[in-house]
């Protein structure tokens, strides 16, 4: 649309002038279903890693998809997810000899802000290579409190999220998987200096940490996969404007009587001032 008007002049002098990013403009918004098997596919791909994608079309077929290799190849390709298949691109790593702190998320009845943060990592892939995004979200209001997104999945990425949410707040329980990156002495130490309870889901069980999975696939479902991101910072601009301006104070959420993040913590605190 942009270039029809203008034919003679370059897309990224246009995107400019008009403020659309050139990504936006190159992109071609997939079927549902497509978006819905995508979901399915990345899902699959972070449980089991090592699955090529002879299994994980035998694999979706299990959890009742109608699939076949050719749609599967197809959007493996179209999406740069055929490089996760073949390298392995892998967001948790338990495999390590660091302490390893129990599930205490489990039965307990959260009812108040701050009471417990969940963490977790994600890759995000750009037009060569990947990039990876580290959150801290606050359970009772789904408020993210915190968000790193770089190129390295080293400890650094999950401490700076965590050193942001701590700027002004303090959770009783923080809450993540085994990873090296939360299971790392810094990251621990932080969190016991503050006092708060240290807790962990099971290797390879996502369904322990079930927060954030929810809030990770939201960000993928509503942002990353209607994009394409050219570098590091075209998808921290992205990303970055969806959490802070969209996900946090417009997104609506059923679980928060239908009222952002920012809206269900704010009536909380009027009910309950300190």
């Amino acid at each position: 649309m942009i270039q029809a008007l203008c034919p003679e002049y370059p897309v990224r002098m246009l995107c400019a002038l008009w403020g659309v990013s050139p990504s936006s403009y190159y992109y071609k918004p997939m079927p549902g279903d497509d978006l819905d098997l995508l979901v399915a596919i990345e899902e699959i791909l972070l449980s089991y890693p090592t699955y090529g994608y002879r299994r994980l079309v035998a694999e979706l077929k299990r959890r009742g998809h109608r699939v076949n290799h050719k749609r599967i190849l197809r959007l493996l390709q179209q999406n740069d997810l055929v490089h996760i298949v073949s390298k392995r691109v892998k967001t948790t790593d338990s495999r390590h000899g660091l302490h390893r702190y129990p599930n205490l998320l489990k039965g307990c009845q959260v009812v108040r802000p701050d009471q417990v943060w969940c963490a977790d990592i994600t890759y995000i892939h750009l037009r060569q290579g990947f990039v990876y995004l580290a959150i801290v979200m606050d359970v009772y209001t789904r408020c993210i409190r915190g968000w790193c997104l770089d190129r390295s999945l080293s400890s650094d990425l999950a401490l700076t999220a965590l050193r942001q949410g701590l700027q002004d707040r303090r959770p009783e329980m923080h809450h993540s998987d085994q990873g090296v990156q939360y299971a790392a002495s810094g990251y621990v130490e932080l969190l016991q200096s503050i006092g708060t309870q240290v807790s962990m889901s099971a290797p390879g069980r996502p369904c322990e940490n079930p927060f954030a999975e929810r809030v990770i696939r939201t960000i993928k479902e509503e942002e990353v996969y209607l994009n394409e991101y050219e570098h590091l910072g075209d998808a921290r601009q992205h990303v970055g404007h969806f959490i802070d301006d969209v996900y946090q104070t417009k997104r609506i959420h059923s679980a928060l009587g239908y009222l952002t993040p920012v809206e269900f913590e704010a009536r909380w605190y009027q009910e309950f001032p300190l």
